[in-house]
């Protein structure tokens, strides 16, 4: 009885790890939000799979402990890394409450979105920085919004994810204007959109810019700090080598 619980990365295959595919391979079954496990299905073609929508976690990780208990291996996959806002910590609640069955658990790390967006832009993080998400599902906004303006005031570098969907529009516009209320609206930022992904596309702007552009879910943000600027169209966070 065993659970993989898999960071499948930004999506390239290339930019799956070794482990994570030999993880994969050696499945019974792979479940996942339909969007990531497309990404990954032409890897493992005969597996049987097993998906919901969003919102659908929870349906996820109970169908995946069931049937790991029958004695199948299961392959739990996030993007990005599944211990970073994914299935890490859900699979782990989920076995409390099934009375902690005796199911080996492993949890294989992936490239996270921070790191990945990171590297399309250039050096952003290479100093303290802080991780965000914008969705409000599962936290309250006035929680974010603490986040928000405590991290900038600290001169973090400020890594978003979930910075927009259709329900939440302004939430980007809304963030930014808490930061700017913290750090010069001139603070050179960017963002890139389906990273490693077909349709990826990126941006270095200013932070008072970046407050009026349209994104999505599949988009994640940096927000420099003072140390932040733009070198040969790259965005580069010094840490204070002397040159």
């Amino acid at each position: 009885m065993k659970i993989y619980v898999i960071g499948t990365g930004p999506g390239e295959a290339s930019q799956l790890t070794g482990k994570a595919l030999k993880a994969l391979n050696d499945s019974d079954l792979i479940v996942g939000y339909q969007v990531y496990i497309d990404l990954i299905k032409h890897l493992v073609p005969d597996k049987e799979t097993f998906s919901t929508p969003m919102k659908g976690e929870v349906e996820r990780c109970k169908y995946a402990v069931e049937t790991a208990s029958t004695g199948k291996k299961v392959a739990v996959i996030s993007s990005g890394d599944a211990g970073i806002y994914g299935m890490a910590g859900l699979i782990y609640e989920v076995l409390e409450a099934y009375g902690n069955l005796e199911i080996q658990v492993e949890i294989i790390p992936g490239i996270t979105a921070a790191a990945s967006a990171a590297a399309v832009l250039g050096a952003p993080l290479t100093n303290d920085f802080a991780v965000i998400s914008l969705s409000d599902l599962l936290t309250r906004w006035e929680d974010i919004e603490i986040r928000l303006r405590l991290a900038a005031r600290a001169g973090f570098a400020i890594c978003i994810y979930n910075p927009s969907s259709r329900r939440r529009g302004d939430y980007l516009r809304k963030a930014c204007e808490i930061i700017m209320s913290e750090i010069s609206s001139s603070t050179p930022c960017g963002y890139v959109k389906n990273i490693g992904r077909e349709g990826q596309e990126s941006k270095i702007l200013t932070l008072e810019e970046l407050a009026a552009e349209q994104v999505d879910m599949f988009t994640t943000v940096i927000i420099g700090n003072s140390n932040t600027r733009v070198i040969n169209n790259r965005l580069v966070t010094s840490r204070g080598y002397r040159v």
